[in-house]
This record gives C-alpha cells, sequence and structure tokens, in this order.
C-alpha cells in the first residue's frame, strides 16, 4: 500500500483552514499532519513535530509578527531554508502575475487560486510530490507575460545538449522521470542524471527552477 502524503497548512482563516482540512482528508491518499494559523511561529514549531509535511500549502496573506511582516512569501524563504526537501504550494485570492512570478522565483512549487475546484489541490499536491513542482496554465503565462513582454528572450549561455533540453520541455509539460523514461526509452536512472545535470548547469534550485530557466530561454512557450 502506498505511503500517504503528509501535507501542512499555513493558513489564519479559521474556517477556510477546517474546510481545507476537512477536505484534504476525505482522500486516502493525503493526511494533513501540520496546521498553523500564522507563519512566523513555523520553524519552531516544525522543529517539534514528529511527522514534517511532504507538502505545505500556505496562505499568501498570514498576520504579521508586531510591525515586521511575514507573509507567504516570508514562509517560503523559510521553509526552502530550514526544510530543502519539502514541497510549497501557495494559496492566495490574487491572480496577480507579479505575485505569481516571484513566488515561484523565491522557491514555491506551486500556486492556486483559493476558488480552485478541490479535484485540481488534489491534483496539486499529488504533482508537487511525486514530480516537484505543480506548474498550470496559469502559472505558466504569469511566468511567461512577466519575463517575455518587456524584452526579447535571450539565451543564456549555458552549454545544454539536444537530450538535456528534450528532457526539459518533457519536464515542464510535468512528466514524471518514469513517464519521460517510457516516452524517450532511456532508463530512469539516465533521465534523472540528465535532470540533476540540468539543475547544476542552470543553478536552479528545484524543477520549479528549470521552467523558469526554459521560459527565460524561450525553449517552452504558451500562447
Amino acid at each position: 500500500m502506498q505511503a500517504k502524503i503528509h501535507v501542512g497548512l499555513v493558513e489564519d482563516q479559521f474556517l477556510f483552514r477546517e474546510g481545507m482540512k476537512a477536505i484534504l482528508n476525505t482522500w486516502q491518499d493525503i493526511k494533513v499532519v501540520f496546521e498553523s494559523a500564522e507563519g512566523y511561529t513555523i520553524i519552531d514549531k516544525l522543529m517539534d513535530c514528529s511527522l514534517i509535511p511532504d507538502v505545505m500549502l500556505v496562505d499568501l496573506s498570514l498576520p504579521s509578527q508586531g510591525h515586521k511582516e511575514f507573509s507567504g512569501l516570508h514562509v517560503t524563504l523559510a521553509l526552502t531554508e530550514a526544510f530543502p526537501k519539502m514541497k510549497i504550494i501557495i494559496l492566495s485570492v490574487h491572480e496577480d502575475e507579479n505575485f505569481i512570478t516571484q513566488l515561484i522565483e523565491c522557491g514555491a512549487h506551486g500556486y492556486l487560486v483559493k476558488d480552485s475546484d478541490p479535484q485540481e489541490v488534489h491534483d496539486a499536491i499529488l504533482s508537487a510530490h511525486n514530480k516537484g513542482s505543480y506548474i498550470n496554465e496559469r502559472t505558466l503565462k504569469a511566468i511567461q507575460h512577466k519575463m517575455g513582454k518587456k524584452t526579447k528572450p535571450t539565451r543564456i549561455d549555458v552549454n545544454i545538449t539536444r537530450r538535456e533540453e528534450e528532457i526539459l520541455q518533457l519536464v515542464c509539460q510535468q512528466y514524471t522521470a518514469e513517464e519521460i523514461a517510457r516516452k524517450l526509452f532511456l532508463s530512469v536512472k539516465t533521465v534523472n542524471g540528465h535532470r540533476n545535470n540540468l539543475l547544476q548547469k542552470t543553478g536552479s534550485r528545484n524543477v520549479t527552477g528549470l521552467v523558469l530557466y526554459a521560459v527565460r530561454n524561450s525553449i517552452i512557450k504558451i500562447l
């Protein structure tokens, strides 16, 4: 039996947090193991936890610490530093492209608006956990518009092979290593090797970083 994906919630609105928890716990492959109403205590709370979430759902708008702001962006930065293997999905009422792109650049693995269908939330959690990111069309368009409107894209001088570019395109299309291996008639070990080379060559921290690189350099494009 496949182990459940452990999920955490960082959300200050009690009713919304309880509703999300109730929905998430109805799925057999997901279990909520952590929750917090604010972000500024999250690292200390997690250090005392016996179960660390695989995926954290984080509200963009969170209470400040006195006069010090501590939004979902600050939580993302803190979590990526303290728990680099954790996947972070931002929840927000905003569809602003600047918000979306900034959060992805800072290490978030996905971005969902709060009126998303529950099935999309489920898909996002599975994708972030199994594939390393959840990049839906809204997020891809936001990244492309932010990076491509003002100036003509210029290829960054990185020596990427044809095979690596092919794998990068499939990674951006949310294929898993196993799916890429079957599609290209390669071993999973070879695919993971190419993906690790891409991370190193492009200076990306994770799969979402590879997507950013691909958009910046017109390797992928959404019309």
